[in-house]
């Protein structure tokens, strides 16, 4: 019993939402400490300055992640550790280009107005030269498909942030200066933990070859656009709603977005597990298992949310009293997570059509779909606010964009293969009833 159980934790789809879980449960717990700390619109402020951070970062992990993976997984040792050290090259370069630009930049930062973007322009480089080994270690923990180890990095990170912010709490000190401190100080901890235990691979960077420089330079280029693009739409909203309607109704959508975390979890978890299994079969040249891999996580996900966005919907109330406290209460926050919960149902397809789409090496696919996605986004944004005066016409407006991505998403991959999205339901059902059937079965009913 205790041997199966062992087997069980050891698993990795259970590792991997273990580590997204562990990630999400901590970053929630922050945002709630947050909330009660400061303000609305310190909170607002807070928000947009951590978007805009994740959003030039993409820049990064978009060019180098999903290249590392494909070309990492299944290979062999020299050809493993060819990557990981062009990778390194890649990785170092893009960071020096950033933080070259924080220099005028920091010079620049008093002549703005807003306070949150100009502490983005004082920190930016140093931010992103500290997390530059624990990004690699991610890459190579993933493509390696060792979650334990992604878990600790994920926990890492998160840990000792909330640490200080707790900390910064009780002392009365919490202030979006100290914030960043603290941002900063986990991302120090975590990659010289990462150094330290050798996952972030930094003696390979003496294996690089231009050769491989220059193939995940031509895939990442489309690649790097495609995750810049999709990152650029929640982005977009915050910044069409902090200039368009302020910081304090910032908050609450942000607020309203919250428990996607829910959503998010099994679909990051799920995809950093899919993935080296999916390039394992496209670069054995088995089409009928990259769709019929694609199909399994796609279906059984869809499946597996729908129980969750029903109930979701029906406690909104309780749930953002809980994360945000009374001072919430009766705003637009609890409606806004009800229409993102409903349209979360889409996601699964979505993101597993746009992964399979990168892993058949079709990403310029990708990229164009979410040009398109990102015009339709911030069309109907705007849109959407000039009709309801309100950051209900931007949450209505987020299906256009996701239904586009699908459609797109599912063209492409037919071409590859053909597949019905009947048949990816299918898969999700049949999939999750063997599931349910199996524990049941084991319970002795």
């Amino acid at each position: 019993m205790g041997f199966q159980l062992s087997q069980k934790l050891k698993n990795k789809h259970f590792l991997s939402l273990a580590g997204n879980g562990i990630m999400s449960v901590l970053g929630m717990l922050n945002m709630i400490i947050l909330y009660r700390a400061l303000s609305v619109a310190n909170i607002g402020m807070w928000v947009f300055f951590l978007s805009v951070l994740l959003l030039v970062d993409t820049f990064r992990s978009g060019f180098i992640t999903t290249a590392f993976i494909k070309f990492y997984a299944g290979s062999g040792t020299e050809r493993k550790q060819e990557v990981v050290g062009s990778t390194w090259f890649i990785g170092g370069a893009i960071t020096g280009i950033l933080l070259l630009l924080n220099i005028p930049a920091y010079f620049f930062s008093p002549y703005l107005k807003n306070p949150s973007l100009a502490l983005f322009m004082e920190w930016f480089g140093i931010i992103y030269v500290a997390s530059l080994p624990s990004f690699i270690a991610s890459c190579v923990v993933q493509a390696e498909q060792r979650f334990d180890q992604l878990l600790y990095i994920r926990f890492f990170s998160q840990g000792v942030f909330i640490f200080l912010v707790v900390i910064m709490v009780f002392t009365g000190t919490a202030s979006l200066q100290n914030i960043i401190y603290a941002y900063l100080t986990g991302a120090i901890v975590t990659s010289l933990y990462t150094i330290f235990m050798g996952w972030a691979s930094v003696s390979m960077f003496k294996k690089r070859t231009m050769p491989c420089i220059r193939e995940l330079f031509h895939f990442g280029k489309y690649s790097v656009g495609t995750t810049l693009s999709s990152n650029l739409f929640g982005t977009s909203n915050t910044m069409i709603i902090n200039f368009l309607l302020g910081p304090a109704a910032l908050a609450v959508f942000n607020l309203g977005q919250r428990l996607m975390e829910i959503i998010e979890i099994p679909l990051r978890s799920f995809a950093a597990t899919g993935m080296p299994e999916l390039s394992a079969a496209y670069n054995a040249g088995d089409k009928d298992k990259v769709i019929g891999t694609m199909a399994r996580y796609t279906g059984i996900l869809t499946i597996a949310l729908l129980p969750v966005s029903i109930g979701a919907v029906a406690l909104a109330d309780v749930a953002i009293y809980i994360i945000g406290g009374s001072k919430y209460v009766g705003t637009e926050a609890a409606n806004i997570m009800r229409l993102f919960m409903t349209f979360a149902l889409l996601y699964p397809m979505d993101r597993f059509f746009a992964l399979t789409l990168d892993v058949i090496h079709q990403p310029k696919i990708n990229f164009i779909k979410v040009l398109v996605m990102l015009a339709a986004s911030i069309s109907s944004s705007f849109i959407g606010i000039e009709i309801t005066g309100s950051i209900y016409g931007v949450a209505v407006a987020g299906v256009i964009p996701t239904l586009i991505g699908v459609g797109v998403g599912y063209w492409g991959l037919n071409r590859f293969h053909p597949f019905s999205i009947f048949s990816v339901i299918t898969t999700g059902y049949s999939e999750a009833f063997s599931v349910i059937r199996a524990y049941w079965m084991k319970l002795g009913f």
